[in-house]
């Protein structure tokens, strides 16, 4: 195809405009964030072997062994998009002298466990999932 001199960069425009309409019609939209009040964790107690699973309301702390977990916020999909669990976690750990020092903060994601989990000498713990409601009675507000 010959194309004139003068209408070469109108031709390149609308070439570069299709590549990128095709583009973003190809990809499916983002489904919307859920931001849910409960995280679901897992912990393992590697003395005894035993895992336990825990929930933990958004911006509360939970002790599990030495660690203290708290959930700042709980995202997931609706039920008809792929599971895309994540929650940003802050994990402390109490020393044996009662000091608190900071292990863990970002981000986990209940579809790569081993991507983020805390990794402690005795205790690992890891997100399972966020949801709207928990048998654990909520935590009374604060005055």
């Amino acid at each position: 195809m010959i194309i004139p001199k003068n209408n070469l960069a109108k031709f390149a425009g609308a070439l570069g405009f299709a590549v990128v309409a095709l583009a973003a019609a190809s990809v499916p939209a983002d489904a919307a964030r859920i931001e849910n009040p409960v995280a679901v964790f897992s912990g393992i107690d590697k003395i005894t072997g035993r895992i336990t699973t825990f929930d933990v309301y958004v911006g509360e702390t939970v002790q599990f062994g030495a660690l203290q977990v708290t959930p700042r916020v709980c995202y997931s999909r609706d039920e008809t998009e792929a599971p895309k669990t994540d929650t940003f976690v802050e994990v402390d750990e109490i020393t044996l002298d009662r000091k608190i020092r900071r292990l863990f903060t970002g981000w986990m994601f209940a579809d790569s466990p081993g991507l983020n989990a805390v990794d402690h000498a005795v205790y690992d713990v890891w997100l399972k999932d966020c949801k709207q409601e928990s048998d654990v009675p909520a935590p009374a507000a604060s005055n």
